[in-house]
């Protein structure tokens, strides 16, 4: 079993990706139809099916599928995906859409910045241009029986990002645009791969703040209560993440001393510290492309 249900009509289902548990999420919400959110990478779309299976619903059912961006682990298996869902529609930013009816860029630059990790995710394939919707502000999605699903734009972690706000338990599904949340440690830890801008992703989880959510859906991982609150420790954490790599670079210290000064001064970063340098995927995706976002965004501040 690697499907729960963790809200009204809501259930999350445990990718399992390169057969790690607890590393991507796609969410299940029900209605007359069914809505899914986020699909993963292209590697674990098998997981995906038989959890849709698991839950009882039918390929033929679901209605939409919505991605918060385009990075592989988000939307990657999508095009895998939809030749399973005949009737599915997939959501998307409107700077995203190009790259998932192309894809060939996506891989490129993937496999340039993940190293071997983008193998574990595997390749993303096309999805028909009439299969997708450009979601913009505001635009509404409904499956029946008060399930409904609204856009929101949210960037800074990437310049096509999107969240979704769920009715039926007044929650947020934030992609990466909250961080990653490790549940087992109840901790969060930012995700800001190059091109990251900060004031931008800053005014993001404001706009998250204001909506007043009950609940976070991470798609990193699981859900999370006290979502103000956590929204805005996650605001507070990034600052200081700008700041150190802004002092690191103003006194030209290498990345990798940047890092470990992060690593060391960020409370929430400290006591996990071992688990992310042993693990394959967070070494690449937190410890090395975050930072480095960050040391981008004040390298290109300051000039």
């Amino acid at each position: 079993m690697h499907t729960k249900e963790i809200g009204k009509n809501l259930f999350l289902i445990d990718l399992e990706t390169g057969g790690f548990k607890n590393i991507i999420a796609s969410y299940v919400l029900k209605g007359d139809k069914a809505l899914l959110v986020e699909t993963g990478p292209s590697s674990s779309v098998s997981n995906l099916l038989s959890g849709l299976k698991e839950l009882n619903v039918k390929p033929e059912d679901v209605a939409y599928v919505a991605i918060s961006h385009v990075h592989i682990d988000h939307g990657g298996g999508v095009g895998v995906l939809l030749k399973f869902l005949p009737n599915a529609k997939v959501i998307v930013h409107p700077r995203g859409a190009p790259h998932l009816a192309n894809p060939s860029k996506l891989w490129l630059q993937a496999k340039e910045i993940l190293g071997s990790v983008a193998e574990i995710y595997g390749k993303p394939e096309p999805v028909p241009e009439d299969r997708l919707i450009v979601a913009t502000e505001g635009a509404t999605f409904d499956a029946g029986d008060n399930v409904k699903l609204t856009a929101i734009e949210t960037l800074g972690h990437a310049s096509h990002h999107l969240s979704y706000y769920e009715s039926p338990n007044e929650g947020i599904f934030p992609g990466d645009a909250a961080g990653i949340y490790l549940s087992e440690f109840d901790v969060v830890i930012p995700t800001a791969p190059p091109p990251f801008r900060l004031d931008i992703a800053l005014a993001s989880l404001e706009k998250l703040t204001r909506l007043k959510p009950k609940a976070l859906y991470y798609s990193h991982f699981g859900k999370a209560t006290d979502a103000g609150k956590r929204l805005q420790n996650y605001a507070l954490q990034i600052k200081l993440w700008a700041n150190l790599a802004e002092d690191g670079v103003k006194n030209r210290q290498s990345p990798e001393a940047i890092r470990e000064r992060i690593l060391a001064e960020d409370s929430a970063m400290r006591k996990i510290v071992p688990f992310l340098k042993s693990h394959p995927i967070f070494m690449k995706t937190v410890i090395e492309n975050s930072v480095q976002g960050f040391i981008d965004f004040a390298a290109n501040s300051q000039v």
